[in-house]
Parts: C-alpha cells; sequence; structure tokens
C-alpha cells in the first residue's frame, strides 16, 4: 500500500500540469484514500482500484493506466476526458494480505494469508441503500460519484483462480469483441460461465448484464442478481459502470463451451463436496471459537467465516437439480465452462475458509493448536486440486494488469460513443499544483 501511494507521487511530482493526487477519505483504520487525477477534459472517468481486499491487481493498473493516458494526448485532450483513478477503496484489507504479495505466488501462500471482510465490511456494498451507507470508503465513493458525475466508471476486480470476464450495467456493442482479442494477445483465458453470472442476460462471450438490484437472500443476491451497490449509484447521472475481472491463476477450462457429458452428474458432485466441507469446517470452527476470547482483530476474521459457511449449503442446493421442487427456479442450460466454473467456486468457498482458519487458529494458540494439523492437509490438498485437476496457473501481474488497462480503455471508449451524457461536471481548482506530500499524512 505504501508503495503505491508514494508511485503516484512521484508521478504527479514528474508531471505536475497534468496530474495532482488529493485526498477523499479515509479508511475505518486512518488510511487515506488517494485519488489521482490526469487531464483536464469537462467528461470524467472514474477507475476503482482495490474495492476487495484480496485482489491487488488493480492498484498495478490504475499506474499504468496513468502512464499510458500521459502519454497518449488523444486519452485526455482529444475524448476531452479527465481520468479519476481511486488507488485503494479498501486499503485496510489489502494490508492485511500483505503476507502473499511479495511472493512467492503459490496458491497455499494465497489462501494461508487470504483476507476479505464480511459481505457487510464490503466498501461497494449498501445493504441499507445509499442514504444510510456507514462505512466511510462508502462514503468516499458515493461523494465522489455525486461531485464527478462521471460518465464511464470501472470497478477493477480479481478472479483467483478462472478467467476473466466484464460485468456491465449498460450494454456496450462491440465490448465482447475488444475483449476476446485482448484476452487471446495475453494468453488470458476468458470465463464464459461465471457463477455470480449465472442468471444474468450475457451480452456477448464473457459479457454479462447486471442486473438491477432487488431484495432477496444472500445466496440469491449472490447467484440470481446484483445486490445494491455503487456501481448502480451513479446511474442517474448517465453513467455506464463495468467491472473488469483478471485471473491470478487461469484456467483455459473456463472458456470450453462444449455439451457436457453428465451435467446433472457433475452439479451432484460439486454440490456434495461443497456441503461436506462446509460441515468440515463448521467442526474446526466450533474447536477454535470457544479460545478466540481477547484475540486481537478476531471479530473481523470471523465475520468472513460465518459468511461463507452461512452461504456455502445454499449454493450447494442451488447448483444440486435434485433439490428442485414443482415450480422452483431450475438451472439454465449449463456448458462445460459453467461446470468448470461451478467446481471452481464451491472449492473456493471451502479454501477461503480454511485460509481464515487456520489464521484465527494461529491466533487462538494452544487451545486451538489440534486444528492446525487438520487444516494443514486440508488446505494442501485443495490447492492441489486447483493446481492438478483443473490446470490452475499463475498469470505474471505484468500480464494481468496489461489486460486489465486494456479492456478499462476499450471500455471507456465504447462508454464515450454509446452511453449517454446526460451531464457534465468540471472538478475546481485544476492547475499546476505541487503533489500531495504524502509522508506528511
Amino acid at each position: 500500500m505504501d508503495e503505491l501511494g508514494a508511485r503516484a507521487a512521484a508521478l504527479v511530482a514528474r508531471r505536475p500540469r497534468d496530474a495532482r493526487l488529493r485526498r477523499v477519505g479515509t479508511s475505518r483504520g486512518g488510511t487515506p484514500l488517494w485519488l489521482l487525477s490526469v487531464g483536464h477534459g469537462s467528461r470524467h472517468a472514474l477507475v476503482v482500484a482495490g474495492p476487495h481486499a484480496n485482489e491487488p491487481v488493480g492498484g498495478v493498473t490504475v499506474l499504468r493506466l496513468a502512464e499510458r493516458v500521459l502519454a497518449d494526448p488523444g486519452l485526455v485532450a482529444g475524448a476531452d476526458t479527465t481520468w479519476n483513478l481511486l488507488l485503494c477503496l479498501d486499503p485496510d484489507g489489502a494490508r492485511r494480505n500483505e503476507g502473499w504479495l511479495s511472493g512467492p505466488y503459490t496458491l497455499g501462500r494465497y489462501f494461508r494469508n487470504f483476507f476479505r471482510p464480511g459481505f457487510l465490511e464490503q466498501p461497494e456494498w449498501l445493504p441499507d441503500g445509499a442514504e444510510r451507507a456507514a462505512l466511510p470508503e462508502t462514503r468516499a465513493l458515493l461523494d465522489l460519484q455525486d461531485e464527478l458525475r462521471p460518465f464511464f466508471q470501472c470497478s477493477l476486480h480479481g478472479v483467483d483462480v478462472g478467467g476473466g470476464f466484464v460485468e456491465l450495467t449498460r450494454d456496450l456493442p462491440g465490448m465482447a469483441d475488444r475483449l476476446a482479442r485482448t484476452a487471446a494477445g495475453l494468453g488470458i483465458p476468458r470465463e464464459l460461465g461465471p457463477y455470480d453470472t449465472l442468471y444474468w442476460p450475457a451480452l456477448g462471450p464473457a459479457v454479462y448484464s447486471i442486473p438491477p438490484p432487488r431484495r432477496g437472500d444472500l445466496a440469491a443476491a449472490i447467484t440470481e442478481a446484483a445486490v445494491e451497490s455503487t456501481w448502480f449509484h451513479p446511474h442517474r447521472y448517465g453513467t455506464v459502470t463495468a467491472v473488469v475481472e483478471a485471473p491470478m491463476w487461469g484456467v483455459a477450462a473456463v472458456q470450453d463451451g462444449s455439451s457436457p457429458v453428465d451435467a446433472e452428474a457433475v452439479l451432484r458432485s460439486v454440490s456434495r463436496a461443497l456441503r461436506h466441507d462446509t460441515r468440515l469446517l463448521e467442526g474446526l470452527l466450533a474447536r477454535v471459537r470457544p479460545h478466540l476470547t481477547g484475540v486481537r482483530d478476531a471479530a473481523r476474521l470471523l465475520a468472513p467465516v460465518d459468511d461463507y459457511l452461512l452461504i456455502g449449503p445454499g449454493l450447494a442446493d442451488s447448483w444440486d437439480p435434485d433439490t428442485y421442487g414443482p415450480g422452483e427456479r431450475p438451472l439454465p442450460p449449463l456448458d462445460s465452462a459453467h461446470l468448470t466454473t461451478l467446481g471452481i467456486s464451491g472449492r473456493r468457498v471451502a479454501l477461503r475458509t480454511a485460509g481464515l482458519l487456520h489464521q484465527l487458529a494461529g491466533a487462538a494458540g494452544r487451545g486451538a493448536a489440534g486444528v492446525l494439523p487438520e487444516l494443514e492437509p486440508l488446505i494442501d490438498a485443495w490447492c492441489a486440486d486447483y493446481r492438478d485437476g483443473y490446470g490452475a496457473r499463475w498469470i505474471p501481474v505484468a500480464r494481468q494488469a496489461e489486460y486489465q488497462s486494456r479492456v478499462v480503455l476499450a471500455a471507456c471508449e465504447l462508454a464515450g460513443r454509446f452511453g449517454p451524457l446526460r451531464s457534465r461536471s468540471g472538478e475546481s481548482g485544476w492547475g499546476p499544483g505541487a503533489a500531495v506530500p504524502m509522508h506528511t499524512e
């Protein structure tokens, strides 16, 4: 996190007439939320990095975008655009992932050091609506959206295991072709059946339409419809939002559109495994929980564990063909890509839970010491399943960021061409000001 801010400040010091850095909020832990703005156009593009704590590539991407925009006047003056790049929306959560960020980049190291807050503590979501948003990170983003009224907003996400895809609040004709060319050129698999878009309309291969938010239980919000979020908040200004997902470990089979031999057998197997893993992890948590009294930050680690254990059975039921009764909503037609993604997703829920439990058991001390010897082989076996069973392979960070930045530029160009521009909002005070002295913060 410190390096990200320092590199942005150095860029502004180098190009003070064209870029500036300002603090737009403060995290729950007191960390500044920095906005790097490039250009002087009357139209605003807003790019949000780090909305999920375990998805760090967006920080590299926004710095790459800033350099690219500074090097190409057509992207600013020629497009009458100011690029606003939020360096990280959840810096406190990102710091908790620094245990794996320095490498080596192995699945075991990643999941043992994994952190992502509980669903109610993720700053893009608005479970109680925008007016009652309580997290300071959320309020900062909402205020920024209302100030800038961007014609284009992009949220930078990362898929830990799988492939790349894009979700849009409005169709951008040509996006699927742009995505396909970019992915092919960089060797990034496209995810043709993400589990969180299972019921969403497809706008093209690996491009999906985000439905308007509606109320429902947690599993339904994840698998059937978007929850109320900051993705839709600026919709009133004519903003089109793109959620750009870039994989860390790529799996070629997520782009296999062939017909499966026996889809129902695969679904039963995936559902059965997720139920089994959930029960196993619930038992381990029951042994750890009594020893967490007085453990610093235990509540922050417990919140996502409880969330994952809560949604696991619901997800398994939603995928299991034997759980549907008369009149209930069946699964849509599934190809091999969908089935691969569901298998990866079920394993992801278990591995994230196991990684968080590993950290809790370590913090709990002697009372939970017997849990770690049971968790270690579980994590190793499940990671081996990703590596050997699914063929998951690490994608270098530079390639992840290049993929993501090209997709962002393509989506922004299309948004300017096809999106309705209802209002323009200029930011006052633009000029050749000096960089913010970050060391004084």
